[in-house]
């Protein structure tokens, strides 16, 4: 079972960027897919977007609503996770994950309960 990210890289304000997560091992009819992130000198990794396995449904974080679009193409076994008016703010190591859930928001956050398997990440870099 790998989660495999790309796609990132360095981008000015108001750019965008489209990372990749490609599943191999897993099936997205057993798994909620979300991305997360971890900013240089924090804790912990914040949940951005998760697409879930029953019907495809999306839901976001407070500060990506509006500016990231995640979806998948399961041809590909691929989430996608599309940035847009990208902020300095943004820049961290983005992570793709699955997990079985629940997913609930907490603090404008989403967490994913019951995480399966991590990817290994790809850094995001907005400079201001």
């Amino acid at each position: 079972v790998q989660l495999v990210e790309s796609g990132g890289g360095l981008v000015q304000s108001g750019g965008s960027l489209r990372l990749s997560c490609a599943a191999s091992g897993i099936s997205f009819d057993d798994f909620h897919i979300g991305w997360f992130r971890q900013a240089p000198g924090k804790e912990g990794r914040e949940g951005l977007a998760i697409i879930t396995k029953s019907d495809g449904s999306t839901t976001y974080a407070d500060s990506v609503e509006g500016r990231f679009t995640i979806s998948s193409d399961t041809s590909k076994n691929t989430v996608f996770l599309e940035m847009n008016s990208l902020k300095y703010e943004d820049t961290a190591v983005y992570f793709c994950a699955a997990g079985r859930g629940p997913i609930r928001k907490a603090a404008g956050w989403l967490v994913l309960g019951d995480i399966y398997r991590w990817g290994r990440g790809t850094q995001v870099t907005v400079s201001s």
